[in-house]
């Protein structure tokens, strides 16, 4: 009886973990993103960027409003146990174009 526990509370720790970091990889992706923005990059070039940081399995969004400009990255959680409820992070940076 304890050792199926022991195995679910394992998997959720593991799955716990994996979350963690897929989130700190989106934050990163989302800060080079509105890095190359800053930079006046192209939008090839920003999504190429952020998926390599964050996994082929990110999804970019980039908006503008007054001058600035948001990235937002999102993707889902993978792992053992934590992978059965769908969960999906995201991480979202601004920037205002040196160049223009």
């Amino acid at each position: 009886m304890a050792l199926p526990a022991l195995v679910l509370v394992f998997g959720l720790f593991v799955g716990a973990t994996g979350a963690g970091m897929t989130q700190l990889r989106l934050e990163e992706a989302a800060r080079a993103g509105a890095r190359e923005v800053m930079r006046g990059e192209t939008q090839q070039s920003i999504e190429g960027t952020v998926r390599r940081l964050a996994g082929a399995d990110a999804t970019v969004g980039l908006g503008s409003e007054a001058g600035w400009t948001s990235i937002e990255v999102t993707a889902p959680v993978r792992g053992p146990v934590i992978g059965f409820l769908e969960l999906t992070l995201s991480a979202t940076a601004s920037g205002r174009s040196e160049h223009g």
